[in-house]
Protein backbone atom coordinates (compact mmCIF):
# COMPACT_ATOMS: atom_id res chain seq x y z
CA UNK A 1 0.00 0.00 0.00
CA UNK A 2 1.46 3.42 -0.97
CA UNK A 3 2.27 5.48 2.11
CA UNK A 4 0.73 8.89 2.75
CA UNK A 5 3.35 9.52 5.44
CA UNK A 6 6.95 10.73 5.22
CA UNK A 7 7.78 8.06 7.81
CA UNK A 8 8.07 4.33 7.38
CA UNK A 9 7.99 3.43 11.07
CA UNK A 10 7.10 5.45 14.15
CA UNK A 11 6.94 5.05 17.91
CA UNK A 12 3.89 6.66 19.52
CA UNK A 13 4.36 7.37 23.24
CA UNK A 14 1.09 7.52 25.19
CA UNK A 15 0.83 8.48 28.83
CA UNK A 16 -1.39 6.46 31.11
CA UNK A 17 -3.34 9.64 31.85
CA UNK A 18 -4.59 9.62 28.26
CA UNK A 19 -6.70 6.59 29.19
CA UNK A 20 -8.58 8.40 31.95
CA UNK A 21 -11.05 11.27 31.98
CA UNK A 22 -9.31 14.63 32.61
CA UNK A 23 -8.33 14.94 36.24
CA UNK A 24 -9.33 11.37 37.08
CA UNK A 25 -7.66 8.00 37.52
CA UNK A 26 -8.37 4.54 36.16
CA UNK A 27 -9.45 3.56 32.65
CA UNK A 28 -12.31 5.19 30.79
CA UNK A 29 -12.90 3.11 27.68
CA UNK A 30 -14.35 6.05 25.75
CA UNK A 31 -10.92 7.70 25.96
CA UNK A 32 -9.15 4.49 24.99
CA UNK A 33 -11.43 3.89 22.00
CA UNK A 34 -10.92 7.48 20.81
CA UNK A 35 -7.13 7.01 20.83
CA UNK A 36 -7.54 3.61 19.16
CA UNK A 37 -9.69 5.13 16.40
CA UNK A 38 -7.13 7.87 15.72
CA UNK A 39 -4.33 5.31 15.68
CA UNK A 40 -6.30 3.03 13.36
CA UNK A 41 -6.82 5.85 10.87
CA UNK A 42 -3.13 6.76 11.09
CA UNK A 43 -2.12 3.15 10.37
CA UNK A 44 -4.25 3.23 7.22
CA UNK A 45 -1.85 5.86 5.86
CA UNK A 46 0.66 3.06 5.33
CA UNK A 47 3.00 3.72 8.26
CA UNK A 48 4.17 1.05 10.71
CA UNK A 49 3.12 1.99 14.25
CA UNK A 50 4.49 0.80 17.58
CA UNK A 51 3.12 2.20 20.82
CA UNK A 52 4.81 2.60 24.19
CA UNK A 53 2.34 3.14 27.00
CA UNK A 54 2.59 4.52 30.52
CA UNK A 55 0.67 3.51 33.62
CA UNK A 56 0.20 6.71 35.61
CA UNK A 57 -3.59 6.52 35.40
CA UNK A 58 -3.47 3.38 37.56
CA UNK A 59 -0.43 4.02 39.74
CA UNK A 60 3.02 5.52 39.72
CA UNK A 61 5.86 3.83 41.48
CA UNK A 62 6.86 7.16 43.05
CA UNK A 63 3.62 7.35 45.02
CA UNK A 64 4.80 4.45 47.18
CA UNK A 65 8.29 5.77 47.82
CA UNK A 66 7.44 8.96 49.70
CA UNK A 67 7.45 9.05 53.47
CA UNK A 68 7.71 5.83 55.43
CA UNK A 69 6.30 3.42 52.88
CA UNK A 70 6.99 -0.24 53.60
CA UNK A 71 7.25 -0.92 49.87
CA UNK A 72 10.77 -0.88 48.49
CA UNK A 73 11.39 1.56 45.67
CA UNK A 74 12.30 -1.16 43.16
CA UNK A 75 9.09 -3.03 44.02
CA UNK A 76 7.08 0.14 43.47
CA UNK A 77 8.59 0.52 40.00
CA UNK A 78 7.67 -3.06 39.13
CA UNK A 79 4.11 -2.32 40.21
CA UNK A 80 4.10 0.60 37.79
CA UNK A 81 5.28 -1.71 35.01
CA UNK A 82 2.34 -4.01 35.65
CA UNK A 83 0.01 -1.00 35.37
CA UNK A 84 1.28 -0.40 31.83
CA UNK A 85 0.34 -3.98 30.91
CA UNK A 86 -3.24 -3.39 32.11
CA UNK A 87 -3.39 -0.32 29.86
CA UNK A 88 -1.87 -2.31 27.00
CA UNK A 89 -4.59 -4.94 27.25
CA UNK A 90 -7.29 -2.25 27.19
CA UNK A 91 -5.74 -0.59 24.13
CA UNK A 92 -5.28 -3.90 22.34
CA UNK A 93 -8.97 -4.78 22.69
CA UNK A 94 -10.00 -1.27 21.64
CA UNK A 95 -7.86 -1.52 18.49
CA UNK A 96 -9.09 -5.01 17.67
CA UNK A 97 -12.71 -3.85 18.03
CA UNK A 98 -11.85 -1.64 15.03
CA UNK A 99 -10.49 -4.66 13.11
CA UNK A 100 -6.85 -3.75 13.64
CA UNK A 101 -4.29 -6.53 13.84
CA UNK A 102 -2.26 -6.03 17.01
CA UNK A 103 0.36 -7.60 19.20
CA UNK A 104 0.98 -6.77 22.85
CA UNK A 105 4.59 -7.34 23.89
CA UNK A 106 5.95 -6.98 27.41
CA UNK A 107 9.44 -6.43 28.76
CA UNK A 108 8.48 -8.46 31.84
CA UNK A 109 7.43 -11.97 30.86
CA UNK A 110 3.76 -12.81 31.39
CA UNK A 111 3.06 -15.35 28.68
CA UNK A 112 -0.60 -15.79 29.62
CA UNK A 113 -1.53 -12.29 28.44
CA UNK A 114 1.19 -11.07 26.06
CA UNK A 115 4.20 -12.01 24.00
CA UNK A 116 7.67 -11.45 25.45
CA UNK A 117 9.48 -8.58 23.76
CA UNK A 118 11.92 -9.85 21.14
CA UNK A 119 13.25 -7.19 18.79
CA UNK A 120 13.25 -9.29 15.62
CA UNK A 121 9.75 -10.58 16.32
CA UNK A 122 8.50 -7.03 16.94
CA UNK A 123 10.00 -5.89 13.63
CA UNK A 124 8.33 -8.77 11.82
CA UNK A 125 4.94 -7.89 13.30
CA UNK A 126 5.38 -4.31 12.11
CA UNK A 127 6.39 -5.44 8.63
CA UNK A 128 3.13 -7.42 8.47
CA UNK A 129 1.13 -4.30 9.24
CA UNK A 130 0.30 -5.09 12.86
CA UNK A 131 0.17 -2.35 15.47
CA UNK A 132 2.58 -3.38 18.21
CA UNK A 133 2.01 -2.26 21.80
CA UNK A 134 5.06 -2.28 24.08
CA UNK A 135 4.24 -2.54 27.79
CA UNK A 136 6.29 -3.14 30.90
CA UNK A 137 8.68 -0.24 30.30
CA UNK A 138 12.23 -1.51 29.90
CA UNK A 139 11.65 -4.38 32.33
CA UNK A 140 13.95 -2.75 34.87
CA UNK A 141 13.18 -0.40 37.77
CA UNK A 142 14.33 3.22 38.03
CA UNK A 143 13.60 3.84 34.34
CA UNK A 144 10.69 5.90 33.01
CA UNK A 145 8.43 4.95 30.12
CA UNK A 146 9.84 8.00 28.28
CA UNK A 147 13.22 6.30 28.31
CA UNK A 148 11.58 3.01 27.36
CA UNK A 149 10.03 4.76 24.34
CA UNK A 150 13.40 6.17 23.27
CA UNK A 151 15.11 2.80 23.67
CA UNK A 152 12.41 0.93 21.76
CA UNK A 153 12.49 3.54 18.99
CA UNK A 154 16.22 3.01 18.59
CA UNK A 155 15.95 -0.78 18.76
CA UNK A 156 13.30 -1.05 16.04
CA UNK A 157 14.90 1.76 13.99
CA UNK A 158 11.88 4.05 14.05
CA UNK A 159 12.10 7.25 12.02
CA UNK A 160 10.62 9.44 14.74
CA UNK A 161 9.35 9.32 18.31
CA UNK A 162 5.94 10.96 18.67
CA UNK A 163 4.93 11.94 22.18
CA UNK A 164 1.19 12.52 22.59
CA UNK A 165 0.42 15.00 25.38
CA UNK A 166 -2.54 17.02 26.62
CA UNK A 167 -1.04 20.35 25.47
CA UNK A 168 -0.13 21.63 22.01
CA UNK A 169 3.62 21.01 22.23
CA UNK A 170 6.63 22.28 24.15
CA UNK A 171 6.14 25.59 25.96
CA UNK A 172 8.47 28.00 27.71
CA UNK A 173 6.54 27.25 30.92
CA UNK A 174 3.62 25.06 31.99
CA UNK A 175 0.73 26.44 29.88
CA UNK A 176 -1.81 25.00 32.31
CA UNK A 177 -0.39 27.22 35.05
CA UNK A 178 1.16 30.15 33.18
CA UNK A 179 -1.03 31.94 30.65
CA UNK A 180 2.00 33.80 29.28
CA UNK A 181 3.80 30.59 28.26
CA UNK A 182 4.86 30.52 24.61
CA UNK A 183 4.76 27.54 22.28
CA UNK A 184 7.90 26.54 20.40
CA UNK A 185 7.43 25.05 16.94
CA UNK A 186 11.01 23.82 16.56
CA UNK A 187 13.81 23.20 19.03
CA UNK A 188 17.20 21.54 19.01
CA UNK A 189 18.12 18.97 21.65
CA UNK A 190 20.72 21.44 22.95
CA UNK A 191 18.08 24.11 23.43
CA UNK A 192 15.89 21.65 25.31
CA UNK A 193 18.73 20.83 27.68
CA UNK A 194 19.99 24.41 28.05
CA UNK A 195 16.50 25.75 28.79
CA UNK A 196 15.59 22.75 30.95
CA UNK A 197 12.35 22.36 29.00
CA UNK A 198 9.93 19.62 29.95
CA UNK A 199 9.84 17.45 26.85
CA UNK A 200 10.82 13.99 28.10
CA UNK A 201 13.07 12.87 30.92
CA UNK A 202 16.79 13.72 30.54
CA UNK A 203 17.83 10.12 29.80
CA UNK A 204 15.33 9.86 26.94
CA UNK A 205 16.51 13.19 25.54
CA UNK A 206 20.13 12.04 25.76
CA UNK A 207 19.36 8.82 23.86
CA UNK A 208 17.54 10.68 21.09
CA UNK A 209 20.21 13.37 20.88
CA UNK A 210 23.05 10.86 20.68
CA UNK A 211 21.37 8.90 17.88
CA UNK A 212 19.79 11.85 16.05
CA UNK A 213 16.23 10.57 16.58
CA UNK A 214 13.70 13.42 16.23
CA UNK A 215 10.87 13.87 18.72
CA UNK A 216 7.48 15.36 17.89
CA UNK A 217 5.39 16.55 20.84
CA UNK A 218 1.72 17.20 20.05
CA UNK A 219 -1.77 17.33 21.54
CA UNK A 220 -3.62 14.03 21.17
CA UNK A 221 -6.83 15.57 22.51
CA UNK A 222 -7.42 17.38 19.22
CA UNK A 223 -9.27 14.82 17.13
CA UNK A 224 -7.25 13.77 14.11
CA UNK A 225 -3.91 15.00 15.45
CA UNK A 226 -2.37 11.54 15.50
CA UNK A 227 -3.14 11.27 11.79
CA UNK A 228 -1.82 14.78 11.15
CA UNK A 229 1.39 13.96 12.97
CA UNK A 230 1.83 10.78 10.93
CA UNK A 231 1.18 12.72 7.72
CA UNK A 232 4.02 15.06 8.64
CA UNK A 233 1.80 18.10 8.99
CA UNK A 234 3.05 21.14 10.89
CA UNK A 235 1.63 20.51 14.34
CA UNK A 236 3.13 20.47 17.80
CA UNK A 237 6.85 20.93 18.48
CA UNK A 238 9.62 19.16 16.58
CA UNK A 239 12.81 18.52 18.55
CA UNK A 240 15.83 17.51 16.48
CA UNK A 241 19.57 17.92 16.16
CA UNK A 242 19.27 20.55 13.45
CA UNK A 243 18.59 24.20 14.14
CA UNK A 244 15.51 25.55 12.32
CA UNK A 245 16.06 27.97 9.48
CA UNK A 246 14.07 30.55 11.42
CA UNK A 247 13.15 30.42 15.08
CA UNK A 248 9.41 30.01 15.48
CA UNK A 249 7.81 30.98 18.76
CA UNK A 250 4.07 31.40 18.96
CA UNK A 251 2.41 33.77 21.43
Amino acid sequence: MPSASPYERIILKLSGESFAAPGQRGIRMEEVVDIAAQTHRAAQLGVQIAIVIGGGNILRGAQFTAGNSSIQEATAHYMGMLATVINGLALQDALESLNCQTRLMTAVRMDGVAEPYIRRRANRHLEKGRIVIFAGGTGSPFVTTDTAAAQKALEIEADILMKATRVDGVFSADPERDASATLFRQLTFKEVRDRNLRVMDPTAIAHCMEHDLPILVFNYRVDGNIERAVRGEDIGTLVSSRAPAKKQVLP
